[in-house]
């Protein structure tokens, strides 16, 4: 057994971050996919109060994030591109929420730290994914005009929205 970690290929990644990302859920092109992202926008009426919101949003922005990544393993740069810019909003909102929360004086020390926790895992996701995926790609779609998809440059804000967080 020790010799199998010896001679083996010395790649070893090591994460930046403990927090944990959700599994994918359904996919764009998926029949039960406008049911869920209806589902998603009915469920935020539930979370009400700048910490519920919070969370809320964080697990969305999560979601979006790893739709992202998963849609541009696969070479779908329209529909990754499209998720990973709505990842933005959701984070965006996730912080606002908490600014919201610390104006009104409640308790926020542990969901800041969540969400620099989140933010250092959601800029180790979008880091790998820019190694992976073209700076910019033409989108073809069969019946309307061709899209410019300006991929690496929203990758690149992507990162700066979270690193806002530290």
């Amino acid at each position: 057994m020790l010799l199998f970690f010896i001679f083996s290929p010395k790649q070893f990644a090591f994460a930046q971050s403990s927090y944990v990302l959700p599994y994918p859920s359904e996919m764009p092109g998926s029949k039960l996919y406008k049911a869920f992202v209806l589902w998603d926008e009915l469920m935020a009426y539930w979370y009400f109060g700048n910490l519920s919101q919070f969370t809320y949003s964080l697990e969305q922005s999560d979601k979006y994030l790893v739709e992202a990544k998963t849609l541009f393993e696969y070479k779908q740069y329209y529909f990754a591109d499209n998720a990973l810019k709505e990842s933005d909003e959701y984070f965006h909102e996730a912080k606002r929420a908490l600014d919201r929360a610390a104006v009104e004086r409640k308790d926020i020390k542990d969901k800041k730290t969540i969400l620099r926790e989140a933010a250092k895992k959601h800029i180790e996701v979008l880091e790998s994914s820019r190694n992976r995926v073209p700076e910019t790609f033409l989108w073809q779609p069969e019946k309307s005009q061709p899209t410019m998809l300006s991929i690496g440059s929203n990758l690149s804000q992507s990162i700066s929205v979270r690193k806002s967080c530290f």
